[in-house]
């Protein structure tokens, strides 16, 4: 029909037929079909005329409503941003407003438009009775702090399940706006984010649950998690209570939202981080079915994250993985995300010792250097916060210490004051100590700052094993070795260094357990035991070659050169 639509000169047929496409569009939504949706809807829109506004409203919202949602799937988001303007003119009140501003406000979500996304977010909010402060003081956040915790006082787990639907137009509303400040806030302006989480608690309790509030209850525990809270068995509970609601809402297409935070930010204080780690995917092949692509490609940017930080993957097949990963990011024009993923490939190829520009496979001419001055100019905190902590890590894996050191005190001017902390995050404050460690040995000037943030790191690190032994154990024995020997503490730092290997191992944290050789190799070098420090060298090398950080394997085969002749044989 739409071929010979040009023979039609009737304005009913032609509105009889934009009915037909506005149906076929839907339909194709629902199947996941997002771009015959938006050839559909747009060929719908072709067939009103001028005046459809005044003359057939409903149809002409409808059809602009969809189409929205089709091209921010699409990634189309020029088309987006032009299409908005006649919808935005000509709706009749604030509320048949309220799709288009969604979907657009996704669209800028996705290009990286923060401020300006934030600032409209926060204005819509205003329209719908939720005041969102532009700025947080301390007397603020406590005074938010003080309110959602009256809010959820005497409300055990059961209590939280059995709340009513949430059935006001206005909170519904308020609810997926708040939802987008969330990403925002996180990521453009961290101390926002927390009074973000509140505020979406609050209004579950007060107004009735709806499928955004497993998210909210979900973003709490993450909260709870988090310096200085770390409640972990409040957040890991309220995670409980976010998948419970999720499945009594039947709220499926909220899994992507809900899995990133559960797995990626909560449920890494209990489980072993492999048991989290399918979950991601998972999630991201449902956002990919349901049309959330931002949350399908975090979950993505999340699995990689976690496989390379946490569990130490083989490099080799996550390699490839990545590669499918970002084709996935860059169908959909996830620009942000693109740059999360462009970061970690960039890392796993120096690992595997390649000498590849990792960001030029979406951006051309982009480097890592180039990304981290746009997202510095730019106050993109997260996408700083992660480069950082890359080089910081890839710094330290190599022995580069000075350019660790360097990176260690620039990572704290963008620090995580949002909902939660990435397994990069955690692993960072481990490095941050061995770093510490390291230099306070060198009784420099500044031994006593460096000695201070190592014990301060072991501190931490002991309450964290309490809680994760699995996840955390091995590091922390890393941490008391390398305090051991600052500390010339023979016997212990032996059994320290021997612990770590042997927890690592346990685990399966193949790229920890050789550090933890190396290391152990570096003290009985150090203590003139030339032959097991080989012995250690040697396994290190092994483990490395099993993660497939050729690299290292490199570095710590020069280390073994070196030693050998040293050695006495048996």
């Amino acid at each position: 029909m739409n071929r010979g639509s040009r023979l039609l000169e009737s304005s009913d047929q032609k509105i009889e037929l934009a009915r037909l496409n506005l149906r076929a569009g839907e339909k194709a939504i629902l199947s996941s079909a997002f771009h015959s949706a938006s050839k559909y809807l747009q060929k719908g829109l072709s067939l009103l005329a001028i005046d459809s506004w005044e003359t057939h409203y409903t149809l002409t919202l409808q059809l602009y409503d969809a189409i929205s949602e089709a091209l921010f799937v699409t990634g189309d988001f020029v088309k987006l941003s032009d299409l908005i303007e006649e919808p935005l003119r000509h709706a009749r009140c604030f509320e048949d407003k309220l799709n288009i501003y969604n979907n657009y406000v996704r669209s800028l979500i996705a290009s990286g438009n923060y401020e300006e996304c934030l600032d409209m977010c926060i204005s819509i909010l205003l329209q719908l009775g939720e005041i969102i402060p532009t700025e947080v003081t301390e007397d603020i956040y406590a005074n938010e702090v003080a309110e959602v915790k009256k809010s959820l006082e005497g409300k055990n787990r059961e209590d939280l399940l059995c709340l009513p639907t949430m059935l006001d137009a206005s909170k519904l509303a308020a609810m997926q706006f708040l939802n987008h400040a969330l990403t925002l806030s996180f990521v453009f302006k961290p101390i926002l984010n927390p009074i973000v989480v509140f505020r979406m608690v609050e209004i579950s309790i007060q107004h009735g649950v709806c499928n955004l509030s497993a998210f909210a209850f979900a973003c709490y525990g993450g909260w709870l998690v988090s310096f200085p809270t770390y409640d972990f068995d409040g957040g890991y509970t309220m995670g409980l209570v976010a998948n419970d609601l999720m499945k009594m809402l039947n709220a499926t297409e909220i899994i992507p939202r809900l899995y990133s935070m559960v797995y990626g930010f909560i449920n890494i204080w209990k489980e072993p981080f492999q048991a989290c780690l399918g979950k991601h995917v998972e999630a991201a092949d449902v956002g990919e079915s349901t049309g959330d692509m931002e949350f399908s490609t975090t979950n993505l940017v999340l699995y990689v994250n976690m496989a390379i930080y946490g569990c130490g993957i083989d490099l080799r097949n996550l390699e490839k993985d990545i590669q499918v990963y970002m084709r996935r990011a860059i169908r959909c024009n996830q620009i942000m995300l693109i740059k999360n993923m462009s970061i970690l490939y960039q890392l796993t190829l120096d690992l595997m010792g390649f000498n590849h520009n990792a960001f030029s496979l979406y951006h051309p001419g982009m480097s890592e250097e180039t990304c981290f001055a746009d997202a510095h100019q730019h106050n993109h905190i997260a996408i700083c916060r992660l480069i950082c902590v890359k080089r910081k890590y890839v710094a330290f894996w190599m022995g580069s210490m000075d350019t660790a050191a360097k990176m260690c005190k620039l990572h704290k001017k963008y620090c995580n004051a949002s909902s939660g902390r990435l397994v990069s995050i955690i692993n960072s404050s481990f490095v941050d100590g061995m770093i510490a460690l390291y230099f306070a040995r060198k009784h420099g000037d500044d031994e006593e700052e460096w000695t201070a943030l190592g014990e301060s790191t072991i501190q931490t690190w002991s309450r964290w094993a309490e809680c994760s032994s699995w996840n955390f154990v091995n590091k922390l024995n890393l941490l008391e070795a390398e305090y051991a020997f600052l500390k010339k503490e023979d016997g212990t730092a032996i059994a320290k260094y021997d612990a770590s290997i042997k927890a690592a191992r346990d685990h399966k944290f193949n790229h920890e357990e050789g550090l933890a050789e190396e290391k152990a190799a570096t003290y009985l070098l150090h203590m003139s035991r030339h032959n097991e420090a080989l012995a250690h060298f040697k396994n290190a090398k092994k483990c490395y070659e099993k993660w497939g950080a050729a690299a290292l394997v490199e570095r710590v085969e020069t280390a073994i050169s070196v030693l050998s002749p040293l050695c006495v044989c048996p």
